[in-house]
């Protein structure tokens, strides 16, 4: 995150998208009510702050990009120093939730009314309802995934403490899985594809709260197949990758599992042999340090170099061979048109 202040108003689609950046030090004395500013004018009236005010010195420096599905709002937030409260006893976001989940760094949460003490730190989650006064203080270089949404369904679920608990859950994988989709996709979204898209946000934050994952909900399998990807794609070189190894982490069936995936047109199976042969086919193109074909083979566990070699041409039209030969042509050729020109050319 860069350590200048800066503003993008009118960023995206429709007013969906939002980032402002007060990181530098030298706004930190203003810091927080540039940030008011700039939320209020790109986020606008739906979404208001609550009445926020800096504690302490009033040192605020943070950066937030954040898109608007509908009347909810996935942001992604870093904060180099942020100490602060919420004043009142009610004020116009009693009616939210707010989910954080923790990357890097600490954020403690304080209740003065009831001494109410909540410390999340990397690897952690907190869902909160955004009701009585709260006070806040983040480790510097925090960095978290933030969810705000309405409570109304939420709210009963959480009762009168915020609920902590480890990132890596099951229930937490899918619902950042589909946070990251929704917010990568999210101005493609027709406004009935946002809403859409906000329901199932708050059914995987309801998961979350319940521990259970409402496994033929049509509409949270698109969170299933990217949270197995997700993981796939960190364990492409395991043997014991699979569909029922995804599916256990993941908590579900295979069958659903399987039920997911086909709704994007691909097997479970047909991702990771495709990952795997997308990565080799990097690992091909390197011009120096250059694997054998058996070795790739073996590191990216096809049974064989035939069955790589099949699976390869399958896929790209050629075989490994001919893909270094055709790379190496094609490199030579860039390099020659890309040259200097002779000194006596313009």
């Amino acid at each position: 995150m860069n350590s200048t202040a800066s503003t993008t108003p009118g960023a995206g689609v429709s007013g969906r998208n939002f980032f402002v950046d007060v990181t530098a030090p030298s706004t930190a004395r203003d810091g927080f009510d540039v940030f008011r500013r700039e939320w209020e004018g790109q986020v606008g009236e739906p979404l208001p702050l609550p009445p926020l005010e800096p504690l302490g010195s009033g040192d605020f420096r943070v950066a937030v990009r954040a898109s608007k599905v509908h009347d909810a709002v996935i942001a992604d937030l870093y904060g180099e120093s942020m100490a602060g409260g919420t004043r009142g006893a009610a004020h116009r976001l009693d009616d939210r939730v707010l989910v954080h989940v923790m990357r890097r760094g600490e954020w403690r949460f304080v209740r003065p009314r009831d001494r109410g003490e909540a410390t999340v730190p990397a690897g952690q989650f907190i869902v909160r309802h955004n009701g009585p006064p709260v006070r806040f203080e983040m480790e510097p270089r925090t960095t978290a995934k933030v969810l705000i949404l309405p409570a109304s369904q939420l709210k009963p679920l959480i009762g009168d403490r915020p609920i902590v608990g480890p990132a890596d859950s099951a229930d937490v994988r899918l619902l950042m899985a589909y946070a990251r989709t929704v917010d990568a996709t999210l101005n493609e979204l027709t406004p009935a594809g946002v809403q859409a898209a906000r329901n199932a946000l708050i059914e995987l934050v309801k998961g979350v709260l319940t521990r259970e994952f409402d496994d033929v909900e049509p509409r949270l399998a698109p969170a299933l197949a990217q949270a197995a990807k997700d993981i796939a794609d960190s364990r492409l070189t395991d043997p014991d990758l699979s569909p029922s190894a995804l599916a256990r982490e993941l908590n579900v069936s295979v069958r659903t599992l399987h039920r997911a995936f086909a709704a994007a047109g691909e097997s479970v199976n047909g991702y990771i042999r495709r990952r795997r042969l997308e990565e080799a086919r990097l690992e091909l193109a390197s011009p120096v340090g250059r694997p054998s074909i058996s070795e790739l083979a073996a590191h990216w566990r096809f049974a064989d170099s035939s069955h790589f070699i099949r699976s390869f041409k399958k896929q790209y039209g050629h075989t490994p061979t001919q893909f270094v030969r055709l790379n190496i042509r094609t490199g030579t050729r860039l390099e020659r048109e890309t040259a200097d020109p002779p000194a006596d050319k313009p």
